[in-house]
């Protein structure tokens, strides 16, 4: 009995070290797939509330809203989806890790209330890269995404940071590592992003060369906390995705250790499906997490019922009008829409009141969101003929 009992202690202890060196690799292909397929078809939104200018906003204690978040994450259960992507920052960690990781609690308690699970994004490289914490300028009228910041934002530059980076990302996923109501973990959104609008002199130098360097880091500190969710960062420039002997350091990183494979496309419909056929390749899971900018030809309309049938996980760009104000285009940041709006919303779905701002496209996602996998309905392939027509209105 003794022999038998020291055999079995010996050959447990065997076993740790596969367990701990399994933990921090890439899922195989076949468990990112019998993920994927336990899921509902992925549909939602990049999500802000709408009296948040960012991420800071949303989640600082002093401005944090759960009662404005339930309302508008119910306005999305209304809709059909069933996550959203949402922006973290390390600042917010280093303020206070214990109150950030309650609030996100609460947050996910409300997400949890309407069949919502999140996309957690960790990091982002996109417009002003000296984030601070406190009170947040008021938006820069009609400019597109005026008060976002980036995180680390300028700390990227300083070697001496990345301790408490990787503090902050394995206390963050290791808090919410078995927690089944975060869907997946978006390690770091457009990682060499050059940041957009008037922030280029303030970028850290030689920005990509730093990511390149850090990004594999973040994906091993986020897997070292052995979470039960995916880990992802979404390809997003304009290459040929499926040569990885083409694409920059940042980009292979993102393709060879994303458990699913996500990305951003806001072009037309037939450019969308090439970048899905470029990505097919690579065996895993696709969820596009940025999607929809009406005025480059990136619509509900257009792409999301082909996405369906190519069971393509989709997040749009844009929830409610607010703050943000991404219902104007990019190029407000030289052309400010101060004296007129845009004649066309570029990204958001709903007015800050709920109402949709276009009905057509609530149709449509209703209609997908409640169809078979992979099924696409005729009510969302085309525009009804019958008296069922479109009751929607732009205002």
């Amino acid at each position: 009995m003794k022999r038998a009992l020291s055999i079995l202690v010996v050959a447990l202890l065997a076993l740790q070290p596969l367990h701990a060196a399994e933990s921090t690799t890439r899922w195989p292909e076949a468990k990112a797939k019998t993920w994927y397929a336990q899921q509902r078809w992925i549909l939602g939104a990049n999500y802000l509330p709408a009296n948040a200018i960012n991420e800071l906003e949303m989640w600082q204690a002093d401005t944090f809203d759960p009662a404005r978040i339930d309302l508008e994450l119910g306005w999305a259960q209304g809709l059909g989806m069933n996550t959203m992507r949402v922006f973290l920052h390390d600042l917010l960690w280093q303020q206070d890790a214990a109150g950030f990781k309650q609030r996100i609690d609460q947050f996910l308690a409300i997400a949890a209330k309407h069949g919502i699970k999140p996309i957690f994004v960790l990091f982002d490289s996109c417009w002003d890269p000296e984030p601070k914490l406190g009170p947040q300028h008021p938006p820069i009228p009609g400019v597109h995404n005026s008060g976002w910041v980036q995180s680390p934002g300028v700390a990227l530059a300083d070697p001496a940071q990345y301790p408490r980076l990787e503090r902050y990302v394995k206390d963050i996923v290791g808090s919410f590592a078995d927690d089944k109501r975060v869907l997946a973990w978006d390690v770091w959104n457009e990682p060499d992003n050059e940041g957009g609008g008037h922030y280029q002199a303030r970028e850290p130098k030689h920005k990509n060369e730093l990511v390149a360097k850090l990004l594999p880091q973040v994906f091993a500190w986020a897997r070292s906390a052995s979470p039960s969710q995916p880990l992802t960062s979404g390809v997003w420039h304009d290459d040929d995705w499926s040569d990885t002997a083409r694409l920059n350091a940042v980009e292979r990183t993102q393709l060879e250790q994303s458990d699913v494979i996500s990305f951003h496309n806001y072009d037309w419909p037939e450019q969308f499906a090439a970048r899905a056929r470029q990505l097919e390749k690579y065996g895993r899971p696709l969820i596009c997490t940025e999607y929809m900018a009406r005025g480059n030809g990136s619509t509900i309309d257009g792409v999301l019922p082909l996405a369906k049938k190519l069971d393509i996980g989709m997040v749009n760009w844009g929830f409610v009008d607010g703050k943000e104000q991404t219902r104007y285009p990019w190029d407000s940041w030289e052309r400010p829409y101060t004296l007129q709006q845009p004649p066309l919303w570029f990204h958001d779905v709903l007015h800050t009141d709920g109402t949709p701002y276009r009905q057509r496209e609530v149709d449509i996602l209703r209609a997908l969101s409640s169809a078979p996998r992979g099924g696409v309905p005729a009510a969302a392939q085309a525009f009804p003929t019958d008296n069922n027509k479109d009751r929607g209105h732009q205002r």
